[in-house]
């Protein structure tokens, strides 16, 4: 067996940090953002067992963790990554019902364009920070994303939306006029 390495990044989003290894964790992402979320997730709830984790994120090579407003980085942070190397070791189960992700894009040509460039340009740079995207609806040149794990609640995601995916949005799919998350 390959020695599992883990390391971590801190996120835009001071409350989450991401634990990457060295390994696949799993092929797409998955989002609890709480403990009654997590039954599908035993990785997931291992993690909610301790009183300091309030939201967990998996996807490719890394797990997010969001952390309670009372405990410091500095005082889990080892734990945490203990309990990540040991779990990544043993094969804890990231989600017992493993779910085809063969991309399959729905809608109107419009709206599977938006998906598209949502999935080939802004879901790589919104997971090396964490997080995830999805998309939603598209509605009179209103497209509604949902944005999961570290994105969720960060206090720099308005102007990722707005600045870096409304914009990026508005010039390779004209008929975009604004980008609005939904709140989770």
């Amino acid at each position: 067996m390959a020695t599992i390495n883990v390391y971590t990044e801190s996120t835009p989003n001071p409350a989450t940090m991401k634990f990457l290894v060295n390994k696949l964790l799993y092929n797409g992402s998955l989002d609890f953002p709480d403990k009654e979320k997590a039954q599908s997730s035993p990785f997931a709830r291992e993690l909610f067992k301790f009183n300091f984790v309030n939201g967990v994120f998996f996807a490719s090579n890394f797990v997010t963790i969001t952390k309670s407003e009372d405990s410091e980085w500095d005082d889990i942070l080892p734990i945490l990554k203990d309990f990540v190397k040991g779990a990544v070791e043993s094969e804890l189960l990231i989600h017992e019902v493993e779910r085809d992700e063969n991309v399959a894009f729905e809608g109107s040509e419009t709206e599977k364009k938006i998906q598209q460039v949502l999935h080939d340009y802004v879901r790589p740079a919104v997971e090396q920070d964490g997080g995830a995207i999805a998309y939603k609806s598209f509605d009179e040149g209103v497209v509604t994303v949902e944005l999961r794990g570290s994105c969720s609640g960060c206090p720099s995601s308005t102007i990722t939306l707005k600045a870096g995916i409304e914009g990026l949005l508005k010039r390779m799919v004209p008929e975009v006029q604004e980008v609005v998350a939904e709140a989770m």
